[in-house]
């Protein structure tokens, strides 16, 4: 199956240096290029793409914004940001948008293609505990709890909150499995009710929600 990428760049270098890296692969197609976040919007909803590298600061609509609209319009198409440096308000932002992880500008070709592939394939880049990292390094700026994001808990089951919980602070699968004494079955299976239940997208879009309805409370520093 063939992943196709758009790339989102204002810097016509970095377009290039991703097209020559994509484009030697034969299961990622290189469908389309964007210079601001605006063209975007509009390449991304002509071409359907399935990843979106999406820079995080351009021109006309930042990176951040053409995120949050392409995450509400389309929830079949997965967004990684491009980013210069990896503890930005901004990722965070955008991970609030609907991004699905981010990337340093300066990666390797064979993690840029891995990166792809991953999120491609439903799963989310970052681990939940790197999500968790990011929202406490900004947790003074954070906005408050939103009662209406909240509401949405009540359609949990009280294991479902639980694992919730346990994601938001960042353990992974086999650490929820052994906190709670199930399965790791049984995780992944709440989990997927879980994203299912909240309409969202993978992992780092439930430790965004943990945190915006006040399930979990961010590590003061």
């Amino acid at each position: 199956m063939t992943i196709r990428v758009l790339v989102a760049d204002d810097q016509p270098l970095m377009r290039t240096a991703f097209d020559m890296t994509l484009r030697a692969e034969e299961d990622i197609d290189l469908v389309g290029e964007a210079a601001d976040g605006a063209q975007a919007i509009e390449q991304a909803r002509r071409l359907r793409p399935d990843v979106v590298l999406m820079d995080i600061r351009m021109p006309i609509l930042d990176g951040v914004e053409a995120t949050r609209i392409l995450a509400a319009e389309d929830k079949s198409t997965r967004i990684l940001i491009l980013t210069t440096f990896d503890i930005d308000e901004y990722v965070i932002e955008a991970l609030r948008a609907g991004a699905s992880g981010f990337l340093l500008k300066d990666v390797r070709p064979d993690e840029l293609v891995l990166a792809i592939r991953v999120v491609a394939r439903g799963d989310a880049l970052l681990a939940p505990s790197v999500t968790r990292r990011l929202l406490d390094a900004f947790a003074v700026s954070l906005p408050p709890v939103r009662p209406q994001r909240a509401s949405a808990l009540q359609g949990l089951t009280r294991s479902e909150l639980r694992v919730l919980t346990l994601v938001g602070k960042g353990l992974s699968n086999d650490e929820i499995a052994s906190e709670l004494f199930v399965a790791d079955t049984t995780v992944r299976t709440h989990i997927r009710h879980i994203l299912d239940k909240l309409d969202l997208r993978d992992r780092v879009q439930a430790v965004v929600f943990a945190y915006d309805t006040g399930l979990v409370q961010p590590t003061r520093r």
